[in-house]
């Protein structure tokens, strides 16, 4: 066999594994992974999304630039995880959302959030999860003005996402689009979220190319399916369980915060129990915040919740695993 030799080697404890995937590959891989939603938000929103996307990333980029260059560190922008977190944060923002705002976003997400915590690898939350939900409490009616979609037949410039025309009807009755509607994308909604198709083959990339593990997302979305299904199985309504545990599948930001933000390397546990603890507290959660809350939507309350309980989840999972001395008995 031919010997390989490797000038990246440093002297550290075992194990020692050699892989020809970097930082630098992995966050490419997220970006092609994003594409399907990409394409099929233009399509449906207009070119004012890719405005938006880039607006996103050129300031994410900049301000891991600047924060580095002020504080005399060496340049991180290379490993392009800024240029995921601004595509991210965008992809959790309506297409008419202000630019400006947008930037401000991005300012929180890579400054605050993650280079004053160490940068990449030491932050404890989600980034472009935190700018989005900073977002929302200090701009909230431009974060809940949803754009009509170029596919709609009616006059009007903005419209209601299916979470919202769910929580404005109050327990009454209430005319949702289908399910295959959401499904395909042709819906209102946060950018890159609409589109639940676009999202599964997104994320099947992921896994294919194992830069993913299917746990969390597949832990994600079942307890969302079932605690769905059980709740309208009890009070009823317009709709079937079955319907209803799919709507809230394809509605809102599960597929995408399933697939791409809870199954971040850095705010996820490292361990299989832990993941599935992981996914399924997201799960509970954003069922929580959608049937019970103020806020239509709780995908990203429920991430950074489990994000903050992530190193519990962890030492539990690793004590598990191992197993632990026992405390002496008197």
């Amino acid at each position: 066999m031919e010997n390989q030799y490797y000038d990246n080697l440093t002297v550290s404890s075992s194990p020692h594994l050699v892989t020809g995937l970097d930082t630098r590959k992995t966050m490419m891989m997220v970006l092609i992974a994003l594409i399907p939603s990409f394409l099929v938000s233009i399509y449906v929103f207009g070119f004012r999304v890719v405005i938006l996307t880039i607006v996103c990333v050129v300031a994410s980029v900049f301000f891991e630039w600047g924060y580095n260059k002020l504080m005399k560190k060496p340049q991180t922008i290379g490993d392009l995880s800024a240029c995921v977190t601004g595509t991210i944060l965008a992809f959790n923002l309506p297409s008419s959302f202000p630019y400006w705002m947008a930037i401000i976003g991005c300012f929180v997400a890579i400054v605050v959030v993650k280079m004053l915590y160490g940068g990449l690898g030491r932050n404890i939350a989600n980034p472009a999860i935190v700018g989005r939900i900073v977002l929302l409490l200090s701009f909230t009616t431009q974060m809940t003005t949803w754009p009509v979609t170029r596919l709609a037949t009616t006059d009007a410039t903005t419209g209601a996402t299916p979470l919202g025309l769910l929580q404005a009807a109050k327990g009454g009755s209430v005319s949702l689009p289908s399910n295959m509607e959401m499904f395909l994308g042709f819906i209102g909604g946060s950018m890159g979220e609409v589109s639940a198709l676009a999202i599964l083959i997104g994320g099947a990339f992921l896994i294919w190319k194992k830069i993913i593990s299917p746990i969390i997302p597949f832990t994600f979305i079942g307890t969302v399916f079932v605690f769905a299904f059980i709740y309208y199985s009890i009070v009823g309504g317009d709709y079937t369980a079955m319907h209803m545990a799919i709507f809230h599948i394809c509605a809102g930001g599960v597929m995408l915060g399933a697939f791409f933000c809870a199954t971040d390397y850095v705010t996820s546990p490292i361990m299989p129990l832990g993941k599935v603890i992981f996914g399924i507290g997201c799960g509970i959660v954003t069922m929580v915040i959608r049937l019970w809350c103020s806020f239509p939507e709780g995908v990203s309350f429920a991430i950074l919740f489990m994000n903050v309980l992530c190193p519990l989840i962890d030492n539990f999972a690793i004590k598990k695993f191992y197993g632990g001395a026992k405390k002496n008995e008197k």
